[in-house]
């Protein structure tokens, strides 16, 4: 049974160009309203340009699909609000949010600048922030909403050079892991992406045949289907790109528990390092304290 989106609104970011584009093509081919926000800056977050998003709409009108520009900026509180606002007085709902805005300013951590760390937290987390930050009280006040924020390896695993851009990656885990929680009574889905693909932003680190067999539609399936009424998953991260789809989690390893008799010395850790490090059938967690199988008996 194939997915559609009829009657549902989506908003996606960054939509101008690679997976974002990608992202909204398909959406509106499945009958999704879209709104396409694109500021057109670089891939180091300089400039803006209308052409970027304006293409785009263009493109889903031609093939039929129903579509509208925002140009704001995600890295400010009022550029996040007027997204949402352009979706809401265009179509009067908004049921998807894809934060898939994004800039990359690599550079040797010794060697970055405040304005490199800077410019990269205001697109990205702040940039998920601000938009879902006004979109929050809509899918509240609904019942129903669907959100994809962006993460990468670099930010699950580390990438040299990618300090900046690790970090904020990595910050969208933990705006997942309470937003899921805070969304669940209101049928709030939240789900990360960490997608590989060939894009404005990876061809300034990835070689040029990779970029162009690396086409960002291998991502969408993913995607497409985690922001879908069917999808009643929450707090996922999947990996997906280059053929292929996994599940990345942060686990917690079993450990020891010898309780709170008695304070436990360095040297006492020395000795029990490799039971209290060891991941032998180690859980995914849904909040602290509580495991995803323990989370999930809850609701049954």
């Amino acid at each position: 049974m194939s997915l559609s989106f009829e009657g549902q609104v989506a908003l996606v970011t960054g939509a101008g160009a690679g997976l974002g584009r990608a992202y909204a093509l398909d959406l509106a081919k499945r009958g999704a309203k879209v709104v396409v926000n694109d500021l057109g800056g670089d891939p180091h977050g300089q400039g803006e340009n209308r052409a970027a998003a304006q293409k785009v709409v263009d493109e889903i009108k031609a093939a039929g699909g129903e579509a509208t520009p925002n140009y704001d900026s995600v890295a400010s509180y009022d550029g996040g609000f007027n997204i949402v606002k352009t979706a809401i007085d265009a179509y009067g709902r908004l049921d998807v949010v894809i934060c898939n805005a994004g800039i990359l300013r690599d550079i040797a951590f010794h060697n970055m600048s405040e304005e490199d760390w800077d410019k990269v937290f205001a697109v990205h987390i702040k940039g998920s922030f601000t938009v879902l930050r006004a979109a929050w009280p809509v899918f509240r006040q609904q019942s129903y909403g669907r959100v994809i924020l962006t993460t990468s390896s670099s930010g699950i695993y580390g990438q040299f050079g990618q300090a900046n851009y690790g970090a904020a990656k990595t910050a969208m885990l933990g705006l997942m892991n309470v937003l899921k929680q805070e969304g669940a009574k209101y049928n709030v889905n939240v789900n990360t992406i960490a997608p590989v693909a060939g894009t404005r932003l990876t061809q300034t680190v990835m070689p040029a045949e990779m970029v162009e067999k690396l086409v960002p539609e291998m991502v969408v399936p993913a995607v497409t289907y985690m922001v879908s009424k069917e999808c009643q998953d929450s707090g996922l991260i999947i990996e997906a790109g280059a053929g292929n789809f996994n599940r990345a989690a942060i686990v917690k390893g079993p450990g020891i528990r010898p309780g709170m008799d008695e304070l436990k010395s360095a040297e006492w850790c020395q000795e029990n390092w490799a039971a209290i490090t060891s991941l032998e059938g180690a859980e995914p967690m849904w909040r602290t304290g509580q495991t995803m199988k323990e989370y999930l008996a809850s609701k049954t």
